[in-house]
């Protein structure tokens, strides 16, 4: 029976849910000591819990290779649904060995935990550098993400999941909202239309500009910053999520404002990623997305506005949600406000850009960023966080 749940479809038409009933669960548990176990990595985790709880929709498990090889090669899955990035469990041979097609596994977590049961359907070899050269763009190790896939098993488990319960977040269990929740928000609040904002980065001027201009087009923003895996050098989840507060508490309107947690790990795809990230809030129930300058990116491995140029080779029904695609923005001292080349009449001398990296280094000696990049109580936060950080370091 196919679930009704609030808002738009969800992509493939149905909100997956994998989590186990307590009568699954128990039965799970009774046959623990029985199972030949797999450990699943932070990533891995991540995407065990949000395939159980719709955010992946329609994947119902880690990906077989017909799909896994239609999404590296196409975008797609094999049944043609636009998918963007695969989603495997990848183990070593010696793991993979003795695994039987057609039986169960045991999932623990990194602490060696039970948290979920895999139904083994297939087992198959992959090709890493293919992998990373059509997903990543590139085969250099020293982009992140192709780093996890060439640290990765040889092997992919595939086939559905059951994650045995679903813990509140260690962190941020009061922004804990799972797809069906976050669909019924939207719906409680008379919500048509939501945008999406993804960002694994601390809350800034410019993001705030470009939201609050998407803002004036829909009825409610859906503010989801990403708080699993990312790079070691990426500021904290805690951090940002303490930033995001700071804005919302003095700088947006809370009635219009919904605030949760993106529990999907960081991939550093680029234009990939900003598709995958846009069919995650589709599921989450938003109807728009936004999608800025590099979105998902890192270094030099993709230009500005690729991400955006991604979104144009696919149709707007294929993918059901609609992208929102804004230019770089600046501080214009000729206006005195936030802006891009499209609403300023500056000269480049008159528009005030400060990369992620110079922040970094004001921070870190203690300096406030200039109001025309940072709102001043979030640049204290960050500055009291670092501080922090190096006088543990220190110890």
């Amino acid at each position: 029976m196919t679930q009704v749940v609030p808002g738009i479809t969800p992509h493939g038409g149905q909100l997956i849910q994998r989590i186990a009933t307590p009568a699954e669960r128990q039965e799970f548990l009774a046959q623990a000591d029985h199972l030949p176990r797999v450990q699943l990595d932070e990533r891995a985790f991540s995407d065990l819990v949000m395939i159980a709880i719709g955010g992946f929709s329609p994947l119902n498990g880690f990906m077989g290779q017909a799909d896994y090889e239609s999404v590296v090669d196409d975008m797609r899955l094999a049944n043609g649904l636009p998918w963007s990035v695969p989603i495997t469990l990848s183990v070593s041979e010696e793991v993979a060995e003795p695994l039987k097609e057609g039986g169960w596994v045991r999932l623990d977590d990194a602490q060696g935990r039970f948290v979920g049961v895999l139904e083994l359907t297939q087992k198959y070899r992959y090709n890493k550098v293919h992998e990373a050269t059509n997903v990543y763009r590139t085969d250099e190790e020293q982009h992140p993400g192709v780093a996890v896939v060439y640290a990765q098993g040889p092997i992919n488990l595939a086939g559905p999941i059951w994650l045995l319960q679903r813990d509140a977040h260690p962190l941020f269990p009061s922004y804990q909202i799972d797809p069906i929740v976050s669909r019924q928000q939207f719906a409680d609040r008379g919500w048509k239309t939501v945008v999406g904002f993804q960002t694994r980065n601390p809350i800034h001027r410019a993001h705030e500009y470009i939201i609050k201009c998407a803002l004036e087009t829909v009825d409610g923003l859906f503010l989801h910053p990403l708080v699993g895996a990312t790079k070691s050098d990426d500021i904290p989840a805690d951090v940002r999520m303490r930033c995001y507060e700071i804005m919302l508490e003095h700088y947006f309107p809370q009635d219009r404002v919904i605030l949760a947690i993106n529990p999907s790990a960081m991939r550093y795809a680029g234009p990939r990623e900003a598709i995958f990230h846009a069919l995650i809030r589709k599921n989450y129930g938003c109807t728009h997305f936004i999608v800025g300058r590099d979105h998902a990116g890192v270094g030099n491995y993709y230009g500005t506005y690729d991400a955006q140029h991604l979104f144009d080779e696919f149709k707007p029904e294929e993918l059901g949600i609609l992208p929102m695609k804004f230019e770089h923005a600046f501080y214009c001292t000729r206006t005195q406000s936030m802006a891009s080349t499209k609403t300023s009449p500056s000269s480049p001398e008159e528009r005030i850009h400060l990369s992620g990296t110079k922040v970094r280094e004001l921070l870190r000696k203690g300096e406030l960023p200039p109001p025309e990049f940072s709102r001043p109580e979030v640049a204290a936060e960050l500055i009291r966080a670092m501080r922090s950080d190096s006088e543990v370091a220190a110890v």
